[in-house]
């Protein structure tokens, strides 16, 4: 349990520097968001020399950011420059993607679009605007909303609105023919069970909501603090939250409990991060007490928005303006840790608070199938239309033939003779009738289209998804979660993936960062693996009669231990003494204490944004510098036993363009010094090459060797700073961060002039291991026929050892690498590829064809994305077998899925599991994010998320290759059952003079969809497995069947029709043959009808069944022996129709007969075709059905069974 850090008593402090050394200031530099416009930075105070303005403008290459960057050939005078707001510039993902980036701290707000906001006078606040109170509603519906709204969402369908209209037609007297009740109970089923479901759901956000609501907050009023409930909270309020209690809306900080105005705060609940981040209380605000001395001032800042990484204000209070930005601002969610209290003044509250305009969601896609089931629904209409315009033409025709017979004809009477006088009856003339049968047949035939199949497949995704959820096989012990459907309207797309688009950190790796390797000075230090390194790495810190450790043992170098503790090699042990200093204080981690079971052990948790500063923390604490504490203004370290407290003057955190961040410290011997680290690429144009030449070289071979290795690296400088350079920078920081136009890119520029004339201290290598099973898990999915494409903002290098650690790049793969820097290279570097690719494809070996691998850089991806080769790319990528996208931004991500989903037909997976995969996840079909490091940001936005990478293999090739199955046949059978139906009353129709007239009972009709026949496709579509799990793993090929097409395409719909044909004659005409000359009337003969197409249908299932449990007989054979029931019960109600009819034809040896012929000669073809098929031309399925079978007489010649390759997703079932 950790507790709130007291501060080490005594702790040492350098005495001030005379002159030189102002006391350490709680406005620091913080992370700067926004990238700077244009390329021209203004002279560098410290260095006015032309190489250092280019090295400076080397910086600003950014691979990650999402601005268009050009690069022009090298030589050139401006090697490179940004571009913002290019109209050329491709961008993908959504909105808030682009709003992280964005310049509003750049311009200066105008009155129009500024929140005035009064400090503690929230009548004031509100009074020309009444802005939004704190109470929120996640809910979509109330009371009285709920019916009209529901019903409109429910009618976005358009099936639904079919079928409305055809309830109302047969409320008109010309067009009934069912009872008005019984057309209307379909729709109103389905309505009622959704809008049921739609209404528990939203409940549950309404019971929420009312919690939240009710929360207890602390509001100063009178002068004192007193209890408010959140949804009370205004504007303009001075609220006070204590250590573990939530912020109930998003607050300015005006003071904390800490003497320096520090806030530390837990963002879980926001972007899932579980880091501690620092929040900060201005100067001005911070030594008042709001209880005793009023804080009076107005906060004028931007409108409310969706961006949670920025805050654009400033601040009037004692006639001061000071400026405002995102480290000053807590929001709600968040979570005060390690702070006593915190005091601030609301400025969003309710739904205008960022936690809640970022609430909306990802964007909602549709499944592959139901979007093919558009056609297919279309086909049947046009079916529908046909058999209409049958009717009502015969009709026509019939009318006319007979119509000297229509006095007297029973459906058709012109004359109505019940009264004295004669009345024309029921005719409309030859025309009207025409048109009354048309309508009158599409409610007869409504049911070829089947409204039940939205319901039933909602029913059997949710279904589905328990299952998922439910599979120990996707269950991660480490993180004890289990699988996330977040969105239940896609499964069966996990069964049709070709191509799948993977992130590398916290991906295919852990994110779980070990220091490996240093390079201090030129020399190269390996951790080593021996009983001595953890004697030496178990550095205790003694704090009074306790004893503190850090959490986290690493391995060490005991050559560089003992150089660090005996003393000798003075000028070597002083790099080595500053490179483990940079690591120790360059950086914004918190050391929390813990509790541990021994009272007088702690132990040190390091927690921080960055898990790669953590494992650097880590690593020096393990060589014996060991942070212990961290305010605002200063740090203590624990060197080698001897605890020393160095001030903090001065701190630029990372950001995506400079890549690197940095640290001005006060030394003990009262020397200021600049600690910077960063990426290689970003520090190597700022260190003094001339003074360290050797070691810089040696540096950059050691780099490139850690590279190879798959390690992360970061290089370390230092730079002594002299009073007046020192003063220099600080007044610099003082102007840009008191600017109000602009301030970013001041702030980005102070930062920049000061990092440079750097000494090279040395490298660090950082390990991020692969987590369990990825290479075996690509494997999979390279015999599975999907394409794995790797997407890394990493050096080459890296992704490339990263390759072949994770079996994505294998020896004997061919490479083709793109790093162009201009339009013209990248041209012709693609034709170049384009021509290898085509001499692979004719190079043919026993093995097989030559593999290919694209391995291309974020630079040249920046000219071919932007331009028109992004044809030629997509020519070469798809030609290869592995795509390596290296130094890519987030957008690129998007913009490479986008290349592949916007040509071809083949579905798309995203994975990932950071903020930076957003876009990516969001624009495949399928996004699944990882519950990783990096916080939540990608599962937030994913469709589903799980725990490894490796789980993708059974959710894939195990639940995808079932879902798919599953639905396909679902869809295919209840087409085919509806169908079935209505054929059999388009041939009684026939056979009774077009008239419309039904033998089989109304409530038949209606109770056929719903209980006859509903239950066992559902039960089907859960529950069915073609294939043993064992299989389906061991032979990947298997999932080829669902990339092909194969369980539903236009071919097997066409071919179920027909057959449909043929078993709605069988069920028709045998009955009808049977009793034709006898006495037996419609009703009786409507029975056997009913019936037999109630058993054909349900047989015709159980025949396709793979896997029988005793809940499929439950639900199939239970099915038809409800039929009956409802049968004899229908028929035994005296005010039905048909009373009796039942018992007249049950008792007969004929009435059984025919329901033995219905079922053999209707399945007589489709048991024909399947045996046929099976066994001259077996799908990949029956081979695998077939192994199952034969269980271990194949297992020994398995390797010789060959199935079909896999084909692109549009490829037709053989």
């Amino acid at each position: 349990m950790a507790f709130v850090r007291p501060l080490l008593d005594p702790s040492p402090r350098p005495p001030p520097v005379p002159g030189s050394l102002p006391p350490p200031s709680a406005d620091l530099p913080r992370p700067i968001a926004e990238p700077p416009i244009g390329s021209d930075l203004s002279q560098n105070p410290f260095d006015s020399s032309s190489r250092l303005s280019n090295a400076s403008a080397r910086l600003r290459v950014d691979y990650n950011s999402g601005d268009r960057v050009l690069f022009p050939e090298p030589g050139s005078a401006d090697s490179f420059r940004r571009v913002s707001g290019s109209r050329t510039a491709v961008r993908h993902g959504s909105g808030a993607e682009s709003d992280r980036f964005g310049v509003a701290s750049l311009r200066e707000i105008s009155d129009e679009d500024a929140r005035f906001v009064y400090i503690g006078d929230p009548a004031r606040t509100n009074e020309r605007f009444q802005f939004t109170g704190n109470s929120i509603r996640t809910g979509k519906y109330s009371v009285f909303t709920f019916i009209p709204r529901n019903l409109f969402e429910q009618f976005h369908r358009v099936a639904y609105i079919y079928f409305l209209i055809i309830a109302i037609l047969n409320q008109l007297p010309q067009l009934a023919v069912f009872s008005r009740e019984a057309s209307i109970m379909p729709l109103a089923f389905v309505l009622l069970v959704t809008a049921v479901k739609d209404g528990y759901e939203d409940w549950r956000r309404h019971r929420a909501d009312r919690i939240e609501n009710n929360r207890t907050a602390y509001v100063l009023s009178d002068g004192e603090f007193g209890p408010k409930l959140w949804k009370d909270v205004r504007v303009g309020e001075i609220i006070r939250v204590r250590s573990n209690e939530s912020l109930p809306c998003d607050m300015v900080l005006l003071s904390t409990s800490d003497p320096t105005g520090v806030a530390y705060v837990q963002t879980i609940n926001l972007d899932g991060e579980s880091n501690l981040k620092t929040r900060y209380a201005k100067q001005e605000t911070l030594s008042k007490v709001p209880e005793k001395d009023p804080v009076t001032g107005v906060i004028r800042c931007e409108q409310p928005n969706r961006n949670i990484y920025g805050f654009h204000a400033n601040m009037d209070i004692q006639g001061k303006k000071v400026s405002l930005g995102a480290s000053n601002i807590v929001l709600r969610g968040c979570e005060i840790k390690n702070t006593a209290w915190v005091v601030g003044v609301a400025v969003y509250a309710g739904r205008e608070t960022k936690v809640m305009l970022n609430s909306s969601g990802a964007p909602s896609k549709r499944s592959r199938l139901e979007t093919h089931m558009n056609r297919e629904t279309m086909l049947l209409a046009f079916i529908l239309v046909a058999m209409c315009s049958i009717v009502s033409i015969f009709a026509g025709i019939w009318l006319r033939n007979h119509k000297d017979e229509l006095d007297y004809s029973p459906y058709f009477r012109k004359k109505d003779f019940s009264e004295k006088e004669e009345e024309n009856y029921n005719y409309d003339g030859i025309g009207a009738e025409v048109a009354y049968r048309f309508l009158m047949s599409i409610i007869v035939f409504q049911i070829m289209i089947p409204i039940s199949l939205y319901i039933s497949m909602e029913l059997v995704r949710l279904g589905q998804a328990y299952l998922m959820i439910q599979d120990r096989n996707l269950f991660d012990e480490t993180t004890n979660s289990r699988l996330q459907c977040r969105a239940l309207n896609i499964n069966e797309d996990l069964g049709q993936i070709k191509y799948v688009f993977s992130d590398k950190t916290g991906t295919l790796t852990q994110n779980k960062m070990e220091f490996q390797c240093a390079s201090i000075s030129g020399v190269d230090y390996q951790a080593e693996m021996d009983p001595l390194s953890a004697d030496h790495a178990d550095c205790s810190v003694r704090v009074g009669d306790q004893f503190w450790r850090p959490k986290m043992r690493v391995n060490v170098n005991t050559d560089l231990v003992k150089l660090l503790r005996s003393g000798h090699g003075r000028e070597e042990r002083k790099y080595v003494y500053d490179f483990f200093l940079a690591l120790s204080a360059c950086n914004t981690i918190v050391p929390i204490v813990v509790d541990t079971a021994d009272e007088n052990s702690k132990l040190i948790d390091y927690q921080g944004e960055s898990p790669d500063e953590q494992a650097l923390v880590y690593a020096a604490a393990a060589y014996g510098f060991v942070l212990v504490e961290r305010t605002s203004g200063h740090i203590v370290v624990d060197i080698l036993g001897n605890r020393q407290r160095f001030d903090i003057l001065g701190l630029h955190e990372f950001d995506s363009d400079r890549k690197r961040m940095s640290v001005i410290v006060g030394c003990p011997d009262k020397t200021v010094k600049l600690f910077v680290k960063g990426a290689d690429n970003s520090m190597l144009g700022v260190l003094e090459e001339s003074l360290d030449l050797d070691v810089v070289q040696a540096t950059k071979n050691h780099l490139h060797a850690y590279s190879s290795l798959g390690l992360r690296t970061l290089v370390v400088g230092i730079r002594e700073l002299t009073g007046g350079e020192f003063h220099e920078w600080k007044s610099s920081y003082e102007r840009a961060s008191t600017t109000l136009f602009g301030r970013s890119k001041a702030l980005r520029l102070v930062a920049s002039n000061v990092e440079s004339h750097l000494h090279i201290l040395g490298a660090s290598g950082i390990e991020d291991k692969l987590q369990d099973g990825v290479p075996e898990a690509i494997e999979s999915l390279r015999e599975a026929g999907i394409k794995v494409w790797v997407l890394t903002g990493d050096k080459q290098e890296t992704a490339i050892s990263i390759g072949f650690s994770c079996k994505l790049l294998t020896t004997n793969m061919d490479q083709i690498v793109i790093n162009s820097h201009s339009k013209e290279a990248c041209r012709r570097s693609l034709e170049d590829a384009m021509a290898m690719s085509r001499k692979h494809l004719q190079m043919v070996h026993d093995a097989g064809r030559i593999s290919l691998a694209l391995i291309i850089d974020g630079t040249s991806l920046v000219h071919i994305l932007e331009n028109e080769l992004e044809e030629e790319l997509f020519k070469v990528a798809t030609a290869c077998d592995v795509v390596l996208c290296c130094r890519v931004a987030p957008l690129q991500k998007a913009g490479i899925v986008s290349l592949i989903k916007s040509r071809t037909e083949d579905m798309t997976l995203a994975i990932g599991d950071g903020a930076n995969d957003v876009s990516m996840i969001q624009m495949a079909d399928v996004g699944i994010g990882i519950s990783g490091q990096e916080g939540r940001q990608a599962v937030m936005a994913s469709d589903f998320a799980m725990g490894q990478f490796r789980f993708l293999v059974p959710l894939l090739l195990v639940h995808g290759h079932w879902n798919y199955q599953r639905m396909s046949y679902m869809i295919v059978y209840n087409f085919y059952r509806n169908a079935v139906f209505v054929f059999v009353l388009f041939w009684y129709i026939l056979y009774t003079g077009f008239s419309l007239s039904t033998a089989i009972t109304e409530w038949s009709s209606v109770l056929y969809s719903i209980i006859y026949t509903a239950l066992p496709t559902i039960v089907v579509g859960i529950l069915d497995k073609d294939l043993s799990r064992k299989t389906l793993l061991k032979y990947p090929q298997l999932y080829g069947a669902g990339q092909r097409e194969e369980g539903y395409n236009l071919n097997v719909f066409l071919l179920t029709m027909v057959d449909t044909i043929w078993q709605s004659a069988a069920i028709y005409f045998i009955p009808y043959l049977a009793y034709r000359n006898s006495t037996v009337d419609g009703s009786s003969i409507g029975n056997i009808w009913t019936l037999g197409v109630v058993i054909l249908v349900n047989v015709h299932l159980a025949m396709d069944l793979f896997r029988w449990t005793w809940i499929s007989h439950v639900v199939i054979w239970g099915c038809i022996v409800a039929t009956w029931i409802c049968v004899i019960v229908i028929d035994s109600l005296p005010f039905l129709p048909g009373f009796w009819a039942i018992y007249h034809v049950m008792g007969t040896a004929l009435f059984w007969l025919c329901l033995l012929g219905i079922l053999v000669v209707g399945m007589i073809p489709r048991f024909a075709l399947k045996s046929f098929r099976g066994y001259f031309f077996p799908s990949d399925i029956r081979i695998g059905r077939e192994l199952e079978k034969a269980g271990g007489y194949y297992e020994a010649v398995a390797g010789s069974i060959e199935m079909r390759p896999v084909v692109g997703a549009g490829g037709a079932r053989s």
